[in-house]
């Protein structure tokens, strides 16, 4: 029996289904750690309401999802009972700030977990008048709770721990193929959204003076007449991992236009399968010193280049890409257990 109760806290959205205690996300990320965590502790989560179904399943119950922000204060009252709790923060947002200061003045024991600072996303989604209120709750919240950061850029490494995030396991990892490089496959794979900045790179992807294919993996809640060209797939929202690892198999470059970024699963993916990755300027910092990774300028010469660079250079870049030491999901969750218990 787990004795030992954690609840989980994230400004992130789930669906209830009708009459059922079978919850979902949108987010891969919210649905993995959760569950993977209720292996080890008594976990119960509470989360901001989703008004329509999720891709993604939990195995988890004790879920409250809340409509507004009292339903979630309320919600987090309810843990209290528990004396010997531990909290678990995914990220600052209005919400979890204001849960953190109920929890930091009862004295009860917090971590909060960043996957990015967090400044960037606010800039570029709210603007530059943002930062500075975003900036004092993270300030805040990091000084009077236990750190927890998936890169070393985003606190200092001396009073933080350090988690690798990942998703991968066995189907990942095995079964390598050599892709075919006559000519340029790009994938890309994510949400069709503006900060992703696929529309943009669709833009690029028109102008190059090399012949090229461009598949994309995902779903996009709106039409997006942008995608008109016969050289593009849409291939929508892939859920099975086997299937996932063939679509970056039948590719020779992964492409990741964002322009802002946490800890992208991409890069994993597709370093996992051997494959290269293209990002930009805006994100070089998502590299981490691992190989197969090249940072192009965001223009039709730049991306060109670094393309025919790839292809003239492939068997070397696997190779080096072969020297990574990837974590998987196992890996990051013993990380978590570890942390969470000293």
């Amino acid at each position: 029996m787990k004795e030992d109760k954690l609840i989980i806290l994230s400004n992130e959205k789930v669906f209830r289904e009708k009459k059922s205690d079978q919850y979902s996300c949108l987010n891969a990320d919210l649905q993995i750690l959760p569950d993977e965590l209720n292996k080890f502790y008594d976990v119960e989560c509470i989360f901001r309401k989703l008004k329509n179904e999720g891709k993604h399943k939990y195995s988890l119950k004790k879920i409250r999802a809340s409509g507004n922000i009292f339903v979630f204060i309320f919600n987090l009252l309810k843990t209290l009972k528990t004396k010997k709790s531990k909290y678990l923060i995914i990220s600052i947002s209005p919400y979890t700030f204001i849960s953190f200061i109920f929890l930091f003045f009862l004295k009860k024991n917090i971590f909060i977990y960043l996957m990015s600072s967090g400044h960037e996303e606010y800039k570029y989604i709210l603007g530059n008048w943002s930062v500075w209120i975003y900036d004092l709750m993270f300030k805040i919240v990091t000084k009077n709770s236990k750190v927890i950061v998936c890169h070393e850029r985003l606190f200092d490494k001396d009073k933080s721990f350090l988690v690798a995030p990942s998703r991968l396991n066995e189907v990942w990892m095995s079964n390598h193929t050599i892709p075919k490089k006559d000519i340029p496959k790009l994938l890309y794979v994510g949400r069709i959204n503006p900060e992703k900045g696929i529309e943009n790179f669709i833009n690029i992807f028109n102008k190059l003076k090399i012949n090229a294919e461009l598949s994309i993996v995902g779903e996009s809640r709106k039409k997006n007449s942008f995608l008109i060209n016969k050289n593009i797939k849409l291939l929508g929202y892939v859920s099975e991992e086997k299937d996932l690892a063939n679509i970056y198999d039948e590719h020779n470059i992964t492409i990741l236009p964002s322009y802002t970024e946490a800890y992208p699963y991409v890069i994993e993916e597709s370093l996992s399968r051997r494959r290269p990755v293209i990002i930009f300027q805006d994100i070089d910092y998502v590299k981490n010193n691992k190989f197969g990774i090249f940072v192009s300028k965001r223009d039709a010469d730049s991306v060109t280049k670094t393309i025919n660079h790839i292809l003239g250079n492939y068997s070397n870049i696997q190779k080096d890409i072969e020297k990574n030491k990837l974590p998987t999901k196992k890996d990051m969750i013993t990380r978590f257990v570890q942390i969470l218990n000293n």
